[in-house]
């Protein structure tokens, strides 16, 4: 069996820039942060000759085609692996949310169905042929910046070239500012869970009359780069967070609703200096950044919505757990090599 676990993310500023629509014409940039909470990937052998796949429920398929589930069909196909297989796929927070779930599993299942095979794989192919999978084979109309945060974890920069060039630079932060940093943060679910492909379309549609916008959020990356880099001032970093929300939220397109503008609104009132709702919009988590002894009122304003206690996790996607019981099995065709945690 091989076990991989790969962090979700919580993207500060520069989301939408990239998507194709914005970089092919300029480049564009995110700043983001790999988070504590995780996809988990087992993979291990199966007795009979089928393909198994459990998530929210159960496949039972005998040749690849036949798999439901596309992102393990794909990620099966492009590792080669077809047969005598079981997958099981396991979240520490529901899909639709903000976080970059589907990112994450799928360079999750690549890095268990790689190791599987006994490859060490890099960050950097991990995320390139999670993008192959989601965009270019699967057609979603998603960015890429959620494939190379769950690869690489930490801080990162990330830059969108024309041609899909990607350029990862890890941000150096002082201990103590990441400290103060999660003491700020409150990341509170609004109970709605949406279609991030469906504004995501609309906003790739509309990239083209909204440049100007999508220009200065991109932009804000990389102020905000600089802030939580140099001195550290979190003040600063999160008024250049309130800044990046409402250029985000006068883009349309559903990236906001009613309930996230009333609860923004009562959290500012209350001491919040900054914040955004997570991933492409309408649901899932506001992140909301505030002096710690604000914290209790403002929950207790915004009715004590769930909430989701996070750090950053410093390491991308890996492997924690093979176990050699495998080679019990001798399958002819295919008999996976054992290695060593990575």
């Amino acid at each position: 069996m091989i076990i991989s676990q790969t962090p979700y993310r919580v993207s500060f500023a520069g989301g939408g820039t990239d998507l194709p629509a914005f970089y092919e014409q300029e480049w564009g940039a995110v700043l983001s942060v790999a988070i504590d909470k995780h996809m988990y990937v087992t993979v291990s052998p199966r007795f009979e000759k089928t393909i198994r796949v459990a998530y929210t429920r159960t496949e039972i398929a005998e040749t690849i085609d036949q798999i439901e589930h596309t992102l393990a069909r794909e990620a099966l196909r492009m590792t080669g692996l077809d047969q005598h297989i079981e997958i099981t796929t396991i979240g520490d927070v529901p899909a639709g949310t903000g976080l970059g779930s589907s990112s994450s599993l799928a360079v999750g299942l690549l890095n268990a169905l790689y190791a599987y095979r006994g490859q060490v794989t890099s960050p950097e192919r991990l995320a390139s042929q999670a993008c192959q999978i989601e965009i270019d084979i699967l057609g979603k109309p998603i960015g890429r910046q959620d494939q190379y945060a769950a690869a690489y974890g930490g801080v990162n920069y990330i830059r969108f070239l024309p041609g899909h060039h990607i350029e990862v630079e890890p941000v150096a932060c002082r201990p103590e500012t990441i400290t103060e940093l999660h003491s700020r943060m409150l990341l509170l679910y609004t109970n709605q869970q949406r279609d991030a492909d469906i504004i995501l379309k609309k906003q790739s549609e509309g990239t083209s009359n909204r440049m100007s916008i999508l220009r200065a959020m991109r932009d804000l990356a990389a102020q905000m780069r600089q802030v939580i880099s140099g001195a550290g001032d979190l003040d600063e970093f999160a008024r250049l967070l309130h800044e990046g929300w409402e250029l985000k939220r006068s883009l349309g397109f559903g990236i906001s609703v009613q309930q996230v503008d009333t609860w923004y609104e009562k959290a500012r009132n209350l001491g919040a200096q900054g914040g955004k709702l997570l991933g492409a919009g309408g649901g899932g988590f506001l992140l909301l950044l505030a002096p710690p002894d604000t914290h209790e009122s403002i929950r207790e304003a915004l009715g004590r919505p769930r909430e989701l206690d996070v750090s950053i996790d410093r390491r991308g996607s890996r492997i924690i757990f093979i176990s050699d019981h495998q080679r019990l099995l001798r399958q002819p065709a295919f008999q996976p090599l054992i290695v060593g945690v990575s």
